[in-house]
């Protein structure tokens, strides 16, 4: 027996009514995520010691800025691709290359899999080097 859409009904599928759009936002707290999974990613975002205390400062005042997990990342979304910039600091002594390569694989794969866009580039700027005698640039909380 087969069904047809009577009474001038749509013969489109229920899922292909409507239009899903992905923020920006989105798929930045998604690339932030499969970039810290990678091993030798120290942390996200730009430059100096100091100004990552100040950006984890800024992250845990409400009203404070961007997310800390979007740190460092910035995407441009369209309607089926995006493109993604990330900065990064890596641990010392591991090698950059297979760094950026493992985080491009597991930004994209995570990207791609969650959204269903496709991802075109994903740049990758080594801002820093942790080194392993800095301490860890982590402000300490006043609360216990």
């Amino acid at each position: 027996m087969t069904e047809s859409s009577a009474g001038g009904g749509s013969a489109r599928e229920p899922a292909e009514r409507g239009r899903t759009t992905i923020a920006d936002g989105v798929v930045e707290k998604i690339a932030g995520l499969a970039a810290r999974e990678v091993v030798g990613v120290h942390a996200m975002g730009s430059g100096t010691g100091l100004s990552r205390t100040f950006g984890a400062v800024r992250d845990r005042v409400p009203g404070g800025g961007k997310a800390g997990v979007s740190r460092g990342v910035k995407a441009e979304v369209g309607e089926v691709q995006t493109a993604l910039d990330l900065e990064i600091v890596v641990d010392y002594g591991v090698s950059i290359r297979d760094v950026a390569r493992a985080v491009r694989e597991n930004v994209i794969s995570a990207v791609e899999r969650m959204t269903g866009l496709e991802v075109v580039e994903v740049n990758i700027a080594v801002g820093d080097v942790k080194l392993p005698d800095e301490p860890d640039e982590e402000p300490e909380s006043r609360l216990q």
